[in-house]
């Protein structure tokens, strides 16, 4: 069997996410009441990756709280002076990787197959890998939508091997540039199609959507919270209070919505802080 280790990345600013990641890293921000941090390192538990010799996460923006929301769960690697892309993020921990194949997610991938055991909807990557090329993760592009593979767009997980990884640098760079095309201009670029729900929660929509997604039409409320209010298809955090109305709606860890209060379609975070989208 050729030997493979997982990778989250976890380093990102999550800049299209604020104002939820002033103060909270994007790895952290949970989804159906689980970080994402957490998800990814599931998804990776699912197909036999876990702990820290087998599964590595990298931080830099806010990194103490990813440093100690990890513990030992995870070989850690932090870029002091900020991310370095998800190119230089894998070339840092070259040594630790040490000549394996890398199976590689983004922390704010939210992904879900009905159609998989819990936990292995990424398990067709690995399925009958030769270990010299490259796969990725993907799902037809969207109408009118630009760039990606062969019509296809990547869905938050890629697999490389040793042979693409032992040059990388940990200078700032991204996968796209220094794998992922190359790969492709040599034809050895496979495209894993997934056949699950995937959205990169990148902006306040898709988090949203995301959570909506996990909650599949009723309420998830943390046991405990606060709840003496009406709510619709929502998802409550832990230790929230609510006393108002909220309708599709997430509540994160610790928020309140006061008596009389109606939110609607909106996320709700500590110190008042709220932030009403659409979903996608």
């Amino acid at each position: 069997m050729i030997p493979v280790c997982g990778v989250v990345l976890a380093a990102g600013e999550g800049q299209r996410l604020r104002p939820l990641t002033e103060s909270v890293p994007k790895a952290l921000c949970p989804v159906g009441n689980l970080p994402l941090l957490d998800h990814a390192l599931r998804r990776l538990a699912g197909v036999g990756l876990s702990g820290p010799e087998q599964v590595a996460v990298n931080a830099a923006y806010l990194a103490e709280q990813v440093v100690a929301h990890v513990g030992d769960r995870a070989h850690l690697s932090v870029e002091p002076d900020g991310p370095l892309g998800t190119s230089g993020g894998v070339g840092r921990m070259k040594d630790w990787i040490g000549g394996r194949g890398a199976l590689v997610g983004n922390a704010d991938a939210y992904l879900t197959d009905p159609a998989r055991e819990p936990g292995k909807d990424i398990a067709a990557l690995l399925d009958g890998w030769s270990g010299e090329t490259v796969r990725m993760l993907t799902m037809p592009c969207r109408p009118g939508e630009d760039g990606g593979f062969s019509g296809h767009r990547f869905a938050g997980f890629s697999l490389m091997p040793w042979r693409y990884l032992r040059d990388l640098t940990d200078e700032d760079s991204n996968l796209v540039r220094t794998v992922w095309r190359p790969a492709e201009a040599a034809g050895e670029l496979e495209l894993i199609g997934y056949q699950g729900f995937y959205l990169d929660t990148g902006t306040p929509g898709d988090y949203m959507a995301a959570n909506l997604h996990a909650a599949a039409g009723t309420n998830l409320i943390d046991p405990s919270a606060a709840v003496t209010g009406p709510v619709t298809e929502s998802v409550v955090g832990a230790g929230a209070k609510v006393a108002g109305t909220v309708t599709r709606c997430v509540i994160l860890p610790g928020a309140v919505v006061a008596p009389g209060e109606s939110l609607t379609a909106a996320i709700r975070a500590t110190n008042g802080l709220t932030v009403t989208t659409t979903p996608s």
